[in-house]
């Protein structure tokens, strides 16, 4: 692979730095200042790759759902089994939770205070990241074993809104010892998995 050019560098150093400023102090309060100089860069550098701080606080999540895009592709090569996957997926999303706090943090919390992601922006990486789960949706109903009546745009955008929630209450939470991420993935995955199944007719023994 090639080296990234120097101005590839600065600007994921800039994007790095602005991770951790928006997570200690706050995205509406965190001064450009604090970014640059932890970044160790001129305040006017950051508008040399950034419009604004908004504009900073979208390729945040740009480059951080090129890294979970990839991550998840990783994590899910080597499985062919649907079920596997869900539990795969789910896992996948609550170990990036905890192994990366502070873009958690950002991307769960600082990002729904942006007006611009909420109200103009596209987030074609979001859905992206979403649509692997309908793509096994629709795997699981092919081989037949997911229930065919399952909508794989609904399906995906729940199983988002469960992960996506209680990433928000452990990224929220004061005492995350007792909130164990890899419970609660597989709880998650538990739920989605038995509500997709095609119905299995009980054997006589478990018959009534």
């Amino acid at each position: 692979m090639a080296p990234q050019s120097p101005r590839a560098d600065k600007r994921t150093l800039i994007i790095n730095a602005a991770v951790a400023v928006f997570a200690e102090k706050g995205f509406l309060l965190a001064p450009v200042s604090d970014i640059a100089n932890r970044a160790g860069v001129a305040d006017g550098t950051i508008y040399r790759y950034f419009k604004n701080k908004e504009d900073l606080l979208l390729s945040i999540f740009e480059q951080k759902m090129d890294e979970l895009l990839v991550g998840l592709g990783e994590a899910l090569a080597r499985i062919d089994d649907p079920i596997e996957k869900v539990r795969r997926f789910a896992l996948f999303h609550f170990q990036q939770v905890r192994d990366h706090r502070d873009a958690a943090e950002v991307l769960q919390v600082e990002l729904r205070l942006s007006t611009k992601f909420l109200k103009e922006y596209r987030p074609i990486k979001l859905w992206a990241y979403l649509g692997v789960f309908g793509q096994i949706v629709r795997e699981g109903q092919s081989l037949g074993i997911f229930r065919g009546d399952i909508d794989p745009f609904i399906g995906m955008w729940a199983f988002f809104g469960a992960l996506d929630e209680l990433a928000m209450q452990w990224v929220l939470s004061r005492k995350q010892d007792r909130f164990p991420l890899e419970l609660a993935a597989e709880q998650v995955a538990g739920i989605f998995i038995r509500g997709m199944l095609v119905h299995q007719d009980p054997s006589p023994e478990e018959a009534p």
